[in-house]
């Protein structure tokens, strides 16, 4: 035991790497397809760890771990966030504010009937709906407010109880409600709902199996003998499905061509497209040969790119491709990523920033339509270090600055800051994408560590403090955490359908984005047999990271009693 304490007073780090470590391991075990996630298990780790002694984390620590991972989720979110302002989407970020301004409501009435402390109401809020990093600005909103360290402590110990409370039941219940409760409230039923507004997006057609939208891209040489005399165009369009000239070869030479060139006989050429059409084509132009010597320069490619063009947010595929014009020659849409969930793809199918397309064709033909869309993302590239301090460090000034309301010095404190500048650097990234690169790997590598260090360090030197905080307010917060997470989630149904008019399927994918809950959009897709429930995530999840990670400094600022 005293190896432990002396190793504990010199290298608390040690134990704060212990906790993310075997915090991630048991949020990552499934029960039945079910788990509890990373970090509350860091935290309850941590908490657990901190009863071998007295742990002292610097504030320092704190302040950068959680700087990275706030900053990511303003990067993050930054395109989508003030691209949803727009008439197109504002029904869906109606669901997200109802959400947050609801749980806000219940928490400060909550606060001031059973008298909770901000630690408390913040660490409550934090849990029931589900968002992580309203610890954070919670905490940072605490330590503007000139506590003593005794104070500030036990006030930090409040939120890290309150939290681990009322996080897991919160997460259930949201994973219980998305696919089972919202279907009911509404009087509908939910693989039903899907499947006709998968009709409705495919322009009436029946349910087709798999990917909507995929078809297998390949690109195949003939030698023209039908087709002698005839255009390009006319082959192309004989052919169907958008399949394309790629290439001709004339007697050893390269031909420049266009739709309205003509074709000779003896020619050899290559057509791309999906493999169903290629394979009746010999029909109309001639046998299949070969090719190798005119394959060689038809490379076929796919690049996954990050929606970046303002002009695509909240359109159709249809739009979208008018919008790109002749680049969408040769190009085939392989599928749509949407907060991890693959979306299921017809003409109708609207695309939002920060959606990840993989387009697929010949090589030059998808790297011309990619610069329409948005950001190649090439996972090998670094990550702009200046940009992400820089960005970072102008988060935290702004958090120093204060406004004077009444007694009270109100600031967005460092988290807020940060959060803010992160938004603006997400945006500035879409809009510019040369400046800024800040790959997804990287993106979730810093965000789990931030967060993950910072819980710890939180939890680690509030362990005592953090369990008799549970012991005396455990069954309050528990029965509090309930309310705080079902009943906005049951108004926001309510509203959605009553008001907003939103199609019942995407309100279920809205409930699982405005609360930030990735596994109730698997479950509400699995309970729906259909990728349809994603269409309804990307705006709500954007708009909801950024509400309820607010949340924190305001309760905070309105419970505090001076």
């Amino acid at each position: 035991m005293d190896t432990i304490k002396w190793i504990i007073s010199t290298a608390p780090e040690i134990f704060l790497l212990i906790s993310i470590a075997l915090g991630t391991f048991v949020g990552r075990l499934q029960f039945k397809g079910f788990s509890i996630g990373a970090t509350a298990c860091t935290l309850v780790v941590a908490v657990l760890l901190g009863q071998l002694g007295e742990f002292v984390i610097p504030p320092l620590f704190k302040s950068i771990f959680f700087s990275l991972f706030v900053f990511t989720i303003g990067y993050k979110s930054g395109p989508e966030f003030f691209a949803s302002l727009s008439l197109r989407t504002l029904s869906q970020v109606g669901v997200a504010l109802v959400i947050s301004a609801t749980g806000l409501t219940l928490v400060l009435v909550f606060a001031f009937v059973f008298h909770l402390d901000p630690g408390t109401a913040a660490g409550l809020a934090s849990g029931s709906l589900t968002q992580s990093s309203m610890i954070g600005t919670a905490t940072s909103a605490l330590a503007q407010l000139g506590l003593a360290d005794d104070v500030l402590r036990q006030q930090q110990a409040n939120i890290a109880a309150g939290y681990a409370v009322t996080y897991i039941l919160g997460y259930i219940l949201t994973l219980l409600f998305v696919p089972f409760a919202a279907p009911w409230l509404m009087g509908i039923d939910l693989k039903e709902e899907a499947a006709k507004l998968e009709i409705a997006l495919s322009g009436g057609k029946a349910r087709k199996s798999g990917n909507l939208g995929y078809q297998k891209f390949k690109a195949r040489a003939y030698r023209v003998v039908t087709a002698a005399g005839q255009t390009v165009g006319a082959i192309e369009d004989r052919v169907g499905q958008r399949v394309v000239v790629e290439h001709i070869d004339r007697r050893g030479s390269d031909v420049e061509f266009s739709r309205i060139s003509i074709l000779e006989s003896g020619d050899e050429i290559v057509l791309a497209g999906p493999t169903v059409a290629l394979v009746k084509a010999s029909t109309s132009i001639g046998p299949e040969i070969e090719g190798a010597g005119v394959l060689h320069e038809i490379l076929g490619d796919a690049l996954g790119v990050l929606v970046s063009n303002q002009a695509f947010h909240g359109r159709t595929l249809t739009e979208i491709v008018d919008l790109i014009g002749d680049s969408a020659r040769g190009v085939f849409l392989r599928d749509v990523m949407r907060t991890g969930q693959e979306v299921p793809l017809t003409l109708e199918t609207r695309i939002y920033l920060g959606d990840v397309m993989t387009l697929v064709g010949a090589t030059h033909d998808v790297e011309r339509a990619a610069a329409k869309v948005g950001q190649v993302l090439r996972y090998s590239d670094r990550t702009d270090i200046a940009f992400l301090a820089a960005g970072i460090a102008a988060g935290l000034l702004i958090g120093l600055l204060s406004v004077k309301v009444g007694a009270l010095a109100v600031s967005l404190g460092g988290a807020g800051g940060t959060l803010l500048v992160g938004l603006i650097c997400g945006w500035l990234r879409a809009r510019r994408p040369t400046v800024g690169n800040y790959p997804p790997a990287a993106q979730q590598t810093l965000s789990d560590i931030g967060l993950g260090g910072f819980i710890a360090a939180i939890g680690l030197p509030n362990g005592p403090a953090a369990i008799a905080a549970v012991q005396s307010h455990g069954v309050l917060l528990l029965s509090l955490g309930v309310v705080v997470t079902l009943v906005p989630l049951a108004i926001a149904t309510i509203v959605a359908h009553r008001i907003l008019r939103l199609n019942p399927v995407i309100i279920c994918g809205a409930l699982a984005g405005a609360m930030t809950v990735d596994a109730a959009v698997t479950g509400c897709c699995e309970r729906a047999d259909s990728q349809t429930p994603v269409l309804g995530v990307a705006v709500p999840y954007a708009v909801g990271n950024v509400l309820l990670t607010i949340l924190g400094p305001v309760i905070v600022t309105l419970t505090y009693a001076g």
